[in-house]
């Protein structure tokens, strides 16, 4: 565990595939960034790269001694791999036995963020990247979890970020990260609130769209003072909320969510949402667990 004063690093779950490298190249981009050191882990339990099922070993003691070996070699390849883009960054690898969920969300307790890869994978090679072990933890990380698609998506330029709002607490630690992340990268920001019409829509829009601008505008007011260099836009827009930020974001840096909140206008980000937009962001997912509120 890091010690009190120490920097919180960067968490990387490793995928022992050599080939899903795109979250451990944005971890380390990261780490980079924000100074901070780079904790690759890789959680045991299953056959990694490189050992069929005809190679398990008879004993449990071989085929686990087989599991660290294969585990350690998968460290010290994601090491290299980091060492070659970041020559001078410090990197902590971790080789950890248990779930993988289990095993993230202890390390979420004294890390600035846990990142995962995004591509699934059959039962038999399931890590880090697979949706059952981002939804779980997205619940119940004390940290930021951000989750990296496999391929690398197109941006565009100027580069920008997406931020959901709903004018819940939640939503209000979302916006904050957002801005952070923005200003870092030096790209712009733009703060979505949706609003879904209801049945009548002619005769019930007018009230609905005013809350909404509130609420926009109130959750962002002060933080583009704080971040002047963030060229920030606001966007009111119609729809299904998961639709709407998938759509935003088709090309942006990343899409930065709350995971929990009714208590905004909207309910934007509660749960099923920001699961929503996991599976069909095709950017970095940014999920803001409710106990970082």
């Amino acid at each position: 565990m890091t010690r009190p004063g120490d920097p919180r690093p960067i968490v990387v779950g490793v995928d022992p595939d050599p080939t899903h490298r795109m979250a451990l190249a944005w971890a380390a981009d990261e780490a980079a960034r924000r100074r901070l050191p780079l904790r690759p882990v890789l959680a045991e339990g299953v056959p990694t790269r490189g050992y069929g099922r005809g190679e398990v070993p008879p004993s449990w003691a071989e085929w686990n001694e087989a599991l660290h070996k294969a585990g350690r070699r998968t460290l010290e390849e994601a090491a290299e791999f980091v060492a070659a883009h970041h020559p001078g960054l410090q990197v902590d690898p971790r080789l950890a036995e248990g779930d993988p969920v289990w095993v993230l969300r202890e390390q979420s307790h004294d890390a600035t963020a846990v990142v995962l890869g995004s591509q699934h994978l059959s039962r038999t090679r399931e890590v880090f990247g697979s949706a059952s072990v981002a939804v779980p933890l997205m619940a119940h990380a004390r940290c930021p979890v951000v989750v990296v698609p496999e391929p690398e998506h197109t941006t565009q330029e100027p580069a920008y970020y997406v931020v959901g709002v709903d004018g819940s607490p939640h939503s209000a630690a979302a916006v904050d990260l957002a801005f952070e992340e923005a200003a870092l990268r030096g790209a712009g920001l733009r703060a979505v609130c949706v609003w879904e019409p209801g049945p009548l829509r002619i005769f019930d829009e007018y009230e609905p769209q005013q809350e909404a601008r509130r609420l926009l505008s109130e959750i962002v007011a002060g933080r583009g003072a704080r971040y002047p260099q963030v060229d920030l836009g606001h966007e009111l827009v119609a729809g299904h909320p998961v639709e709407v930020l998938t759509d935003a974001s088709a090309h942006a840096l990343g899409l930065v969510v709350g995971t929990r909140g009714r208590g905004g206008f909207t309910g934007m980000l509660l749960g099923s949402v920001s699961q929503g937009v996991l599976h069909h962001a095709r950017c970095p997912v940014i999920a803001v667990p409710s106990e970082t509120a």
